[in-house]
C-alpha cells in the first residue's frame, strides 16, 4: 500500500510541475517561443556619412519574437508576439520581422513566405543542407540539456548552434535545422545576431496550425537572391550584403 500510495504522489508532483514532465519525455508535439536579438549598432557603416546620426537615433539591440510550432517531422516558424520598442527602429532594420517558414523535414521540402522591403516573395525550395559539426560544449537553454553544433552557411558565415535531442523534431528557427533534435538557440557571432528558446510547451498544436504559406511572388531561394542582387546593384557594397544575408536566412 505504502509503495502505492507513493508512486500516486510521484504521478501528481510531476503532473504539476511542467517542467520535470516536460524533460522526462521526449516531445515529438510542441510550441517553442523564439527572442531573436539583432546588435542595430554593429551594423551601421563605421565610415557611413550617417554612422554617427542612425547611432543616435536607433537602438542598440532589435529584439523580436517568433513562434515555432512542430509535430513529428513537419513545422512552422512565424512571427509572435509584439514587442512595442521596435517601433523607434528605422526601415532597414525590419527584413526578416515577417518571416513564415514552413518545412517538411522528413521529405526535404520548405515554403518560406518573406517581405523584402515593400515586396511579398513566397520561396518554395528545399531545406538548406547544412554540414554540421557537432562538439562536447553544453548548455541549458529553455530547461532542456543542449549541444552545440558549428558550421558555415552562405559559404562566409559562421553558425553556433545548441540542439537537443530531448525534443526529437530536427527543426529550428528560420532555416536552420538537420541535427539530431531540436535546435533550442543560433548565433551568429560574426553578424551579432541570436535565436534563443524563452519557452517550451509540450501541448500537442492543432493540424490547422500548420497552414502552408500561399501569398507572394513566386521565387526558388537562388532567384530571390539574383533578383534582390539587381535591385541593389547601385547601392553600396556593404548595405547590399547586409540585407542578402538578411532575406536568405
Amino acid at each position: 500500500m505504502k509503495r502505492i500510495i507513493y508512486f500516486l504522489l510521484l504521478c501528481l508532483s510531476i503532473a504539476f510541475h511542467p517542467a520535470i514532465a516536460q524533460n522526462s519525455i521526449f516531445l515529438s508535439g510542441g510550441k517553442i517561443e523564439f527572442e531573436k536579438k539583432v546588435n542595430l549598432h554593429s551594423q551601421i557603416d563605421d565610415d557611413d556619412a550617417w554612422g554617427d546620426f542612425e547611432r543616435k537615433n536607433t537602438p542598440k539591440f532589435k529584439t523580436t519574437y517568433f513562434d515555432l510550432y512542430f509535430s513529428g517531422n513537419k513545422t512552422i516558424y512565424q512571427p509572435g508576439r509584439e514587442n512595442p520598442d521596435n517601433l523607434k527602429t528605422m526601415e532597414w532594420a525590419s527584413i526578416a520581422d515577417q518571416n513564415v517558414v514552413y518545412a517538411e523535414l522528413d521529405s526535404s521540402r520548405c515554403v518560406a513566405q518573406k517581405k523584402v522591403f515593400e515586396q511579398l516573395f513566397l520561396i518554395r525550395d528545399s531545406t538548406r543542407k547544412i554540414q554540421w559539426k557537432i562538439t562536447d560544449e553544453t548548455r541549458t537553454i529553455a530547461g532542456f540539456q543542449c549541444r552545440r553544433a558549428n558550421a558555415l552557411i552562405m559559404d562566409t558565415i559562421y553558425v553556433v548552434a545548441f540542439y537537443t535531442d530531448e525534443i526529437i523534431t530536427p527543426g529550428g528557427p528560420e532555416s536552420f535545422s538537420g541535427l539530431p533534435g531540436m535546435i533550442l538557440g543560433v548565433s551568429l557571432p560574426h553578424k551579432h545576431i541570436t535565436w534563443f528558446a524563452t519557452q517550451v510547451s509540450a501541448q500537442p498544436p492543432a493540424n490547422s496550425v500548420f497552414k502552408i504559406p500561399a501569398k507572394g511572388k513566386k521565387a526558388s531561394y537562388a532567384t530571390l537572391k539574383d533578383e534582390m542582387k539587381d535591385v541593389m546593384k547601385d547601392w553600396g557594397a556593404k548595405f547590399r550584403q547586409r540585407n542578402l544575408e538578411a532575406m536568405m536566412l
